[in-house]
């Protein structure tokens, strides 16, 4: 069982930056792959990256690569979103994600149904 609290959501201009982080709770965190999702109004839940357990691997989308940036801290069971550049197209509630399976590079979890646990959601709104 893993327990995720997301924090860091707020209001910034287009063109800022954010730094989301999820608390994980569980001793067995480093054998997780964990993912970021969003969910905009109306819209369904989109994948916006995942790291391996060791934090040696990441993968993002095309919407988000070269501006997100997901990192961990095994030791303080934390994984963070760092988003850069933002668009009014990226405001959603942020999602953090835990898979319990393990990290495969030719079959990367993407899907909102490959995760295991999910958190509350942090939001996060970017004015024009």
């Amino acid at each position: 069982q893993v327990q995720l609290v997301e924090s860091g959501g707020g209001l910034v201009q287009a063109g800022g930056s954010l730094r989301l982080s999820c608390a994980a709770s569980g001793r067995t965190f480093r054998s997780y792959v964990m993912g970021w999702f969003r969910q905009a109004p109306g819209k369904e839940r989109e994948f916006v990256g995942t790291i391996s357990g060791s934090g040696g691997n990441t993968f993002y989308p095309d919407s988000v690569k070269g501006r997100f940036t997901i990192s961990r801290d095994n030791a303080k069971n934390t994984v963070t979103l760092q988003m850069d550049s933002l668009e009014p197209e990226d405001t959603a509630v942020y999602y953090c994600a835990a898979d319990g399976r393990p990290w495969h590079s030719s079959l990367i979890s993407k899907r909102a149904t490959d995760y295991d646990y999910w958190g509350q959601g942090t939001q996060v709104t970017v004015s024009s």
